[in-house]
């Protein structure tokens, strides 16, 4: 937590006599630690998928829906690296993002796309397979620069 969130020195959980869990943050710029109701939703997301990550017992398949949601846009990097280093420890991570954000943080090979096909069947598209992605990521282009380009043909909605 102290690498992932800026100023959050530490996390102290406390159980209560009536059996519920409150969460001490030490945040740098603070004296005494604040219970978890006066942090922000995005560092308690961000607090969560750690805890989920790091668990001693660890899923074999994790999905999340929409990462991007509540976190500050800079974390979405750190977060990317998080779930690849869980994957990497064996773990699989199945991530559904709208955010060009999150999509720069990641590599050629970890991205798929769905397309709905007119026969009713969906399509899984994978950036590796496409020429011309493939060639801009290897020139050093992002991935998200890419899908708001409309290079992921079939995303777009319209």
């Amino acid at each position: 937590m102290k690498r992932r969130v800026p100023g959050i020195e530490g996390v102290n959980p406390i159980l209560t006599q009536d059996g519920r869990l409150l969460l001490r943050f030490k945040d740098r710029s603070f004296d005494e630690p604040f219970i978890d109701r006066y942090v922000s939703d995005g560092t308690i997301k961000m607090f969560a998928y750690l805890v989920l990550l790091y668990d001693p017992s660890p899923h074999p398949l994790l999905c999340v829906e929409e990462p991007e949601n509540q976190l500050y846009p800079s974390l979405l990097h750190e977060l990317a690296e998080e779930f690849r280093d869980y994957a990497r420890r064996g773990g699989q991570v199945f991530v559904s993002t709208h955010s060009p954000d999150f999509l720069n943080a990641v590599e050629l090979d970890e991205v798929f796309w769905l397309t709905r096909e007119d026969d009713g069947f969906t399509r899984l598209n994978r950036a590796r397979d496409d020429e011309r992605i493939r060639a801009y990521m290897e020139a050093g282009d992002k991935m998200g620069y890419l899908w708001k380009q409309g290079f992921f043909e079939g995303a777009d909605p319209r």
